[in-house]
């Protein structure tokens, strides 16, 4: 079955995602009136993730579809939008937003980041398998199946997502072999979960305050490390010239070539030397990633230049551009919510709400332990389920100074990913008598 969308042009696509934000931007500048009511419950980033999805579940625009082909087959194909908002603007906009990055303070924003993060971490390991007990208690058969078709095996690819990313949930299909016709499902509860909790992380930071005071945490540490970015911005703030902007432009995309060069470079060295980077059973086997290596080399390089005279064009508004990156690569990523899926699965779309549940409710019980910032429970969240691409959008939402912090957490579940799966698919094994 056809589903292919009205416009497949990635011209028109990209200008239908550049008028949601431009809509949702010149909404939330009027103070007055409807929309200043309208904004004070809704965050202006999420309109920017929900109207694209609006348009993808009306059919108008989608990241993939479905054609058949004169011999009947079913081919699948794709937007290279979101691909290169990813690729291109994600890397390019870390650059920008860390060129007046204050490592020495994101150090001391303490080890709380690293405790959310952890914490996020065990509840998608002990999520999996409580979930798949609960949903068999009302329906045995969700959660059944047996040899390559065991819903259990399906579910580590969800795990090696939430935990990792892209690389891990792989590595988790190659390890366990779920049955390829039905991987498609999994793919389903990935999409339809995890952009509905980014949406309920992003509703957060509109009323972050309120939680930060519900949880007793302190947030000096994060509030003075925006001051002190604010005030450097200040000192060296200036009217931007062509020159200027020509110039930012050049630092962050030629970064993004060597980032892209040297991530190509890199994987391919690992997987034709290194045997056990080829072994998907290996947490290792992660590291041939081109995307990992590409988001760490970009990240890296832009810390270095913190350090250099390319710092001074934070004055010129890097961030401000770098932000616009991320903007867009938020609207590409609501492209890819179908919000008339979310009923299509009823049974597994219960497991991973259940699942997430889990994790969500684990990391509210310790930041209220511990009196961790809101900041830290979303960006610890984010960068276990939403990984590389994501967590740094998350940071982002709170200051732009602030999108290393997603980008170091997600390299942890890069890291973690492979392990933390298998651990949570054997539990999962278990839960379900298999």
């Amino acid at each position: 079955m056809e589903n292919i969308p009205f416009f497949t042009n990635n011209t028109m696509v990209f200008g239908i995602l550049l008028l949601c934000l431009g809509f949702v931007f010149y909404t939330s500048s009027i103070k007055t009136g409807f929309w200043s009511v309208f904004y004070r419950y809704v965050p202006a980033i999420l309109m920017c993730y929900l109207l694209p999805a609006i348009f993808n579940s009306l059919g108008i625009i989608s990241s993939e579809w479905s054609i058949i082909d004169a011999d009947g087959n079913n081919i699948k194909k794709s937007s290279d939008v979101y691909y290169i908002a990813s690729r291109f603007l994600l890397p390019a906009s870390l650059i920008l937003m860390t060129l007046s990055i204050d490592l020495k303070g994101i150090f001391n924003l303490g080890p709380k980041a690293l405790i959310m993060f952890i914490t996020g971490t065990i509840g998608i390991i002990i999520g999996g398998p409580l979930a798949i007990l609960l949903i068999s208690i009302v329906s045995p058969d969700t959660v059944g199946g047996a040899g390559f078709d065991a819903v259990w095996r399906g579910l580590s690819t969800l795990a090696g997502s939430w935990i990792g990313g892209g690389a891990n949930q792989a590595a988790m299909l190659e390890i366990y072999q779920y049955n390829p016709d039905k991987y498609g499902g999994m793919v389903l509860v990935d999409i339809v979960i995890a952009n509905l909790w980014m949406a309920i992380l992003l509703i957060g930071i509109g009323k972050s305050d309120r939680i930060n005071s519900w949880l007793k945490s302190d947030t000096t540490a994060i509030e003075s490390l925006k001051e002190k970015i604010a005030s450097y911005a200040a000192s060296v703030n200036r009217n931007p010239t062509l020159s200027d902007y020509i110039i930012m432009l050049s630092i962050a995309f030629t970064t993004v070539g060597i980032a892209h060069w040297g991530a190509n470079g890199i994987s391919s060295f690992l997987s034709d030397n290194f045997k056990i980077f080829n072994d998907s059973s290996s947490a290792l086997s992660s590291f041939t990633s081109t995307f990992f290596w590409m988001i760490t080399i970009a990240t890296a390089i832009g810390i270095i230049l913190s350090y250099t005279k390319a710092k001074k064009y934070e004055g010129a508004g890097a961030s401000k551009i770098g932000s616009i990156f991320i903007y867009i690569l938020v609207a590409t990523i609501g492209m890819k919510m179908d919000l008339s899926e979310v009923l299509e699965n009823p049974g597994l779309i219960a497991i991973g709400f259940v699942w997430m549940t889990i994790h969500a409710v684990l990391l509210i019980v310790v930041a209220k332990l511990i009196k961790a910032p809101y900041f830290f429970l979303a960006v610890g969240s984010q960068a276990n389920v939403g990984g590389a691409a994501s967590a740094p959008v998350v940071a982002a939402a709170f200051h732009p100074s602030l999108a290393t912090v997603g980008v170091l957490l997600a390299v942890f579940g890069y890291v973690v990913g492979t392990y933390g799966a298998i651990l949570c698919t054997i539990l999962m094994q278990i839960a379900s008598g298999s």
